[in-house]
C-alpha cells in the first residue's frame, strides 16, 4: 500500500465516526459526567446540576485535554498530584466573590514542552511556551494507533508509513489502553519514543506537532535523549498526556492553546478534536 493509499484509508475510514463513541464516558468517577448530550444544566432552573462532556457538538468536537483531579498522576510521583486547588476568598465565609488559586507543575495533565524544558541554553535564551508558533498548534491533524507491543523505535515509525506533508500527528498507543493517565501512580512503563524514532521522525518525515497519550512523548529509557533530538530544532512542539479514548483514528482538525507563560518551559493546555 503507497502512503497516498494510506491516506486515503484513514480518511475514508474517519468519515464513519462513531455514535458509540458518545456512549462511553472517559470519567466514570466524576459526578454529572456525560458524554452524550449538549445541555449544560439538568436537575431544573432552581437545582441545576452541571454536565460534564467529553464530546461537543453533536459528536463533532472532542476534548482531548485530561480533566484536572487530586489523582491525576503526577511525574515520578506514587500520590498524584494531590491538592492543586484552593478557595481562600469564598462567599460562604463573608467574601463579595469566590475567588479560587492553584499550584501544579507546568507538565502536568495535558500539557505541552517547549525548547528550554531539556535545553538549558534555550532556557537561558528566553524560548519558553510564550514563543511556540500557533499555527503549528491549531490545524489537520493525523490520529493514528501505534503498534501495542513496543516502544516507538525507527522500525515502527517506518512501518506507519506516515505520508509526507503531514505536520501533525497524534501518536495514540498502549497507554491509552492501559489507561495509564486514570492512575494515580506514576508508570515507568509507559509507551514513547525511543532516540533512533524520534531521529526517523526528524530525518524523514514533515511531523512539527507530535502529541502522544501520556506525561512523556519520550519512553523512560531514553527520557533525555528523545527529547533533544525532537527540540533541538526549535520547530518541532511535543503535546504530552492527551485523552484518546474513544476516537476513531482519522484526520481531524486540532487546535492547543497554551497559558502565555513568560519564563516556563512548559504549560497546560486545552486541547480539542474537530471533525
Amino acid at each position: 500500500m503507497t502512503p497516498l493509499h494510506f491516506f486515503l484509508l484513514l480518511l475514508l475510514s474517519s468519515a464513519a465516526l462513531i455514535s458509540a463513541a458518545a456512549a462511553t464516558t472517559a470519567y466514570p468517577s466524576i459526578p454529572g459526567t456525560d458524554s452524550t448530550t449538549d445541555c449544560g444544566l439538568s436537575g431544573g432552573d432552581e437545582n441545576p446540576v452541571p454536565i460534564r462532556r467529553e464530546v461537543y457538538g453533536n459528536g463533532k468536537i472532542f476534548d482531548i485535554s485530561h480533566r484536572y483531579t487530586v489523582d491525576m498522576p503526577s511525574w515520578e510521583s506514587k500520590d498524584g498530584v494531590g491538592q492543586f486547588l484552593w478557595l481562600p476568598k469564598s462567599m460562604k465565609n463573608g467574601s463579595l466573590a469566590n475567588n479560587s488559586e492553584m499550584k501544579l507543575p507546568t507538565h502536568t495533565g495535558t500539557h505541552l514542552d517547549a525548547p528550554g524544558h531539556v535545553i538549558d541554553r534555550y532556557f537561558d535564551a528566553g524560548f519558553d511556551v510564550d514563543t511556540l508558533d500557533l499555527e503549528v498548534l491549531n490545524g489537520p491533524a493525523l490520529l493514528i494507533d501505534v503498534p501495542r507491543d513496543k516502544n516507538i523505535t525507527a522500525e515502527v515509525m517506518e512501518s506507519l508509513k506516515i505520508p509526507k506533508g503531514v505536520r501533525r500527528v497524534l501518536f495514540r498507543t498502549l497507554n491509552t489502553d492501559r489507561r495509564l493517565m486514570f492512575k494515580k501512580e506514576f508508570d515507568t512503563s509507559y509507551v514513547g519514543f525511543m532516540k533512533d524514532g524520534a531521529e526517523w521522525l526528524v530525518k524523514h518525515t514533515d511531523i512539527k506537532f507530535i502529541g502522544i497519550d501520556y506525561l512523556s512523548v519520550a519512553a523512560f529509557d531514553d527520557l533525555i535523549p528523545s527529547h533533544i533530538v525532537f527540540l533541538e530544532g526549535r520547530d518541532i512542539i511535543l503535546v504530552e498526556g492527551l485523552k484518546l479514548d474513544d476516537v476513531q483514528p482519522g484526520i481531524y482538525s486540532v487546535h492547543c492553546l497554551p497559558l502565555r507563560l513568560l519564563g516556563a518551559e512548559g504549560s497546560p493546555t486545552r486541547c480539542i478534536l474537530i471533525k
